[in-house]
């Protein structure tokens, strides 16, 4: 009775009438016809929820494609999720993509209170370069800050085998093989600071990963540490490669998602007893 009563809500969709999503929403006004048709989010969000994490996600695929999804993984699961595209190189320059990017987290920052999600609680995630896209945004504080937004206000940034050093697409442009290491203007490494949001760095398995994207990692880490950088992590996913780490990682998000806003949530309790005595 039971197995059939949850086919049945299944079929129906009433299983899922908790979660509502809506597509294709523009967070840029450019006037730009690239812009207009690549600068697109998705929102997928609990309807019956107020002041809910959400989740920030960057699509990878070099920088010259791949479109906007959201993994079952980050569904039912008590978040917002805002997945958003951003223009593409060749046909785009870099630092318009950069702005893209933290175009649509200041869009987030600004309209999901709408859609039941906390501004206070912003974890922006992406893998490959959508991992590369927000660790500069991140970072690089200049880029939100156009928009009004510091990005020291977001709860965190989790990076799936983001590039630390400039990313290979970009050296392609600049007539650099992808095995010859730069660190530029266009390097997350560049903006290593100790004062960031928390950093939760994940991996592919060493061996396995993208022209030793792991061993980047790693130094991105260590040189966080080193500046004195309180809350940032490494995770390698051992036996996973590039393109299937993020499987795994999805959870090490979420566990961190509950970490951070519990941390949360204990500081506001104690303010306001502070407040009351």
């Amino acid at each position: 009775m039971g197995a059939a009563l949850i086919l049945s809500l299944l079929c129906t969709g009433k299983a899922w009438a908790q979660y509502s999503q809506v597509n294709d929403i523009r967070y840029t006004m450019s006037n730009d016809h690239y812009a207009q048709e690549r600068c697109k989010l998705d929102v997928y969000y609990p309807t019956d929820q107020q002041d809910a994490p959400v989740v920030v996600w960057f699509h990878g695929g070099g920088i010259e494609g791949g479109e906007k999804h959201i993994d079952p993984q980050l569904k039912n699961s008590g978040l917002v999720v805002v997945a958003a595209n951003y223009r593409l190189l060749p046909k785009a320059p870099i630092d318009s993509i950069f702005d893209d990017a933290a175009a649509a987290v200041a869009w987030t920052y600004k309209n999901i209170s709408k859609y039941g999600g906390s501004k206070r609680k912003i974890f922006v995630a992406g893998h490959s370069a959508g991992g590369y896209l927000l660790d500069i945004i991140g970072l690089d504080k200049r880029w939100l800050a156009k928009y009004g937004v510091d990005a020291d206000s977001l709860a965190a940034l989790v990076p799936f085998s983001g590039q630390c050093i400039t990313h290979y697409n970009i050296r392609k442009q600049q007539g650099i093989p992808p095995l010859q290491a730069t660190i530029d203007q266009y390097a997350p490494l560049t903006y290593v600071r100790p004062d960031a949001p928390p950093i939760v760095i994940i991996s592919g398995d060493r061996e396995l990963e993208l022209f030793g994207r792991y061993e980047e990692q790693a130094y991105f880490w260590r040189m966080l540490k080193l500046t004195g950088h309180k809350d940032v992590t490494l995770y390698e996913m051992q036996g996973y490669d590039h393109g299937a780490m993020p499987q795994p990682a999805y959870k090490i998000l979420k566990d961190h998602i509950k970490r951070i806003t519990a941390k949360m949530t204990s500081a506001s309790s104690t303010m306001q007893s502070a407040i009351r005595k």
